[in-house]
């Protein structure tokens, strides 16, 4: 692979705390779990339900993407509902009024542990492990939005205590449920192009850019910033820079377009390939803001050889990054090219192609071996009943959410990472820094309620 041109500097980025010997060792035994069992799919062990028997759902978060997963479970039993935004919460709470109010999950959780039976999880990214592991700790199904977590050791957490609890999880990757999807997978996999030595993934989106407001205000009423913040650092509030939306700026609570996009771009690939954990990371930027993340980024990861198939190199662009033409193709705004030795296939969330064009001019897909999903929401529902797998559990989804955090990893030390997955271990210091990260009192979770 070659060299990045990196213009950031490790100095850049501010310093983490040093782990504490108690993190040091939870997270060595929490490496361990990936050569044992953690690549595992557990079925489920928690109590399940009657196929006629409405499942009894808490939500946390009801607004943007939040609403749009309360609706794919809404034919359920929605019995609580959390949102620190108060004006949210009542709208949505127009269309359950049957429904619990909190703004608190955690107390939401904990009162609510004998009547629930599965948990939405739909807030900011560095809510999802605090919420996702107080569910999974009170054995309940879990659905997290993408991405799983906001740190690897987050995902790993997270795998390996829904694979000990056996519930039925699923990650917000909705696009994974589609047709197109499905098919672009069985044609790769048939070999219709040959053996996949590179993919490109792009995705024309900026999360990014801005500094840290000179001056705080007053919340507004309505919000309950203090619970907003949750586990993150404090910080004082400031109109239209965090909440709503903007939040995936700030490396505190998202992490960028990589965090937002990557777990449903790079899905496709991971699956089709069937990657695990890259071992080589590098990382391309503008130099790095302590603060936000870039208005653009470019990532190099390198899989290796598993079984038949041979090393693999990803390339992830976005924003102002993304290229006009790859493999000498031109583009569109996003999309998936996949590289192989007897030719190329673009796809994206709809539509696929293969090149050179006159090659495949007559091409027959080959039989449909993926069966079409019962739906996104519903595949995990059924679950929850039955045990069912679920394709994007949390060991699968997991996996895809340490790779793609591991770019910003990357990008934030200023430096290639030669990443060892079995022991969660970076090669270097201002690498393994951003692994994992400390939470504010009340929220840590290493900590078991």
């Amino acid at each position: 692979m070659r060299s990045p041109h990196h213009e950031s500097t490790a100095s850049a980025s501010p310093a983490r705390p040093t782990p504490s010997p108690s993190r040091r060792r939870f997270v060595q035994t929490l490496a361990a779990t990936a050569g044992a069992g953690y690549f595992s799919s557990a079925a489920a062990q928690a109590p399940l339900r009657s196929p006629n028997e409405k499942l009894q759902i808490a939500c946390i978060g009801t607004a943007n993407r939040a609403a749009e997963d309360i609706r794919g479970v809404a034919h359920e039993a929605i019995v609580a509902l959390c949102d620190v935004d108060r004006n949210n919460l009542q709208r949505k709470l127009k269309e359950f009024p049957d429904a619990t109010p909190y703004e608190d999950y955690r107390e939401m959780i904990d009162k609510e542990a004998d009547r629930i039976d599965a948990v939405v999880v739909g807030c900011t990214d560095h809510h999802h492990a605090p919420a996702t592991l107080r569910a999974i700790r009170a054995g309940k199904h879990v659905y997290c939005e993408k991405p799983l977590t906001h740190t690897v050791e987050e995902a790993r957490l997270v795998a390996a205590e829904a694979e000990k609890a056996g519930v039925a999880t699923q990650m917000g990757t909705q696009i994974h449920a589609g047709d197109n999807y499905r098919r672009v997978v069985e044609i790769i996999q048939a070999g219709a192009i040959g053996e996949v030595t590179d993919v490109h993934v792009w995705v024309g989106k900026g999360w990014g850019g801005g500094d840290r407001p000179e001056k705080g205000e007053e919340p507004p009423e309505y919000l309950n910033w203090d619970l907003w913040l949750g586990p993150a650092p404090w910080r004082p509030y400031a109109s239209g820079r965090y909440h709503p939306a903007q939040w995936r700026r700030w490396w505190d609570f998202g992490q960028g377009t990589l965090g937002d996009m990557g777990c449903h771009y790079i899905d496709l690939p991971f699956w089709a390939l069937g990657l695990t954990h890259p071992t080589e990371i590098q990382a391309e930027g503008p130099p790095v803001h302590p603060e936000t993340a870039p208005l653009g980024l470019v990532v190099h990861y390198r899989f290796p050889a598993v079984g038949d198939r041979g090393p693999v190199n990803l390339t992830w662009y976005d924003g102002n990054r993304i290229p006009r033409e790859v493999g000498g193709m031109r583009v569109k705004a996003n999309g998936v090219m996949f590289i192989g030795n007897e030719g190329m296939m673009f796809a994206d969330y709809t539509s696929y192609r293969l090149f050179p064009t006159e090659k495949f001019a007559n091409f027959e897909p080959p039989p449909q071996t993926i069966p079409p999903s019962v739906g996104h929401h519903q595949e995990w529902l059924q679950a929850c009943r039955d045990g069912s797998p679920t394709t994007c559990n949390f060991q699968y989804s997991g996996r895809l959410t340490e790779t793609v955090l591991l770019g910003n990893v990357a990008y934030r030390s200023g430096r290639t990472v030669q990443w060892d997955a079995a022991q969660l271990q970076a090669d270097h210091a201002d690498a393994q820094q951003y692994i994992s990260k400390s939470y504010r009192t009340g929220w840590d979770i290493h900590e078991k309620a």
